[in-house]
């Protein structure tokens, strides 16, 4: 039976990257019925929002959804659509694995680590508002019931993926009663995981540490504005973030998404590194079960990394778009996915 999974194919760069997986995907033989939505820019002039309601309503239906990059306005103007999205969903935890992979030269060699991050409260409640001209004011917002569900989500994971050791990193000694809450929620669920190591750092130190010896870390669980910081830092130790998938995951419904930005820049020009959002549908299908397809997407795909012929131009290669597409289909489809 084919799945149904709604796809955003995002802006800039989000179209080109969307088709070459959709032509991977089919090349190692899933059979997926696409639900295209448009959102962010490309939703704005034809519905006055970057996030249509049936955009909502279809993903909520569907439970499943693949999403390219989406234009996020700074300042002013339009909110971001990717926060709407999450809260509207109630995609409450942002996963981002993060590992070195073949062929990309960075400083570090062993980073192995998963990012868990809660994706609802925090400084991005949006609670904001004038005091007095001149002087505004943010309300950062912890409830129990956040901190405790991502403590839970996140021991779980790394019960299903032999992950031993969990870090929270926080600011507790400043923010004594939101960070100390989180801190509170974490240590009584770690009580109910003998196996898993259970670890406290302080974030800024926390940052330090990852990069000089990232290879310490296994899992690190943080809140809202941590995790969006430190999850781009470790992108960073492994080639950035055209190199690393992320999902957003809620009790029933979740997204999978490229995380880099839509790089209007080189829009349809055909340079663009589809790997993000390739690793982003492997994680998509491991979550549907098809856990053999997106490991022999994954195999290809180091296959491909691993020469420069066949990477991007982003890593080094000589690849554009369509010669990298064409090179995982036809790895995919002659069934030799080692070299």
């Amino acid at each position: 039976m084919a799945h149904q999974i709604a796809l955003i194919p995002g802006d800039g760069i989000g179209p080109e990257v969307s088709r070459a997986v959709q032509r991977i995907l089919k090349a190692a033989g899933l059979e997926i019925v696409w639900h295209e939505l448009d959102a962010g820019a490309a939703a704005i002039e034809q519905y006055g929002t970057q996030l249509p309601e049936h955009v909502v309503e279809t993903i909520s239906r569907l439970k499943v959804a693949l999403k390219g990059p989406l234009t996020t306005p700074i300042g002013t103007g339009f909110s971001s659509a990717n926060v709407a999205l999450r809260k509207k969903l109630d995609l409450y935890a942002c996963l981002r694995p993060v590992a070195n992979l073949p062929g990309i030269k960075t400083r570090f060699d062993n980073v192995n680590l998963v990012v868990v991050r809660e994706n609802t409260e925090g400084l991005y409640s949006g609670i904001e508002h004038e005091v007095v001209p001149g002087v505004v004011e943010s309300l950062k917002v912890s409830s129990r019931r956040a901190c405790t569900r991502i403590s839970k989500f996140a021991f779980d994971y790394a019960l299903r993926h032999n992950r031993r050791r969990i870090t929270v990193l926080h600011k507790a000694n400043i923010m004594k009663m939101t960070d100390g809450l989180f801190l509170d929620c974490a240590r009584e669920i770690a009580r109910d995981y003998p196996d898993i190591e259970y670890r406290e750092m302080i974030v800024d130190a926390g940052c330090m540490r990852l990069v000089q010896e990232p290879e310490r870390f296994d899992m690190l669980l943080c809140e809202n504005l941590y995790g969006d910081i430190v999850s781009d830092l470790t992108a960073g130790l492994v080639g950035g973030l055209g190199v690393v998938p992320g999902a957003n995951i809620g009790d029933s419904v979740a997204v999978f998404e490229a995380v880099h930005g839509s790089a209007p820049d080189i829009a349809g020009q055909g340079l663009a590194n589809p790997t993000a959002m390739l690793l982003s549908a492997c994680m998509m299908l491991d979550y549907l079960g098809e856990t053999e397809a997106a490991g022999r997407v994954r195999t290809a795909l180091s296959v491909l990394l691993d020469s420069p012929q066949t990477r991007t131009r982003d890593l080094g290669g000589s690849a554009n778009t369509e010669t990298f597409t064409a090179a995982m289909e036809a790895q995919l489809r002659s069934g030799v996915t080692s070299k």
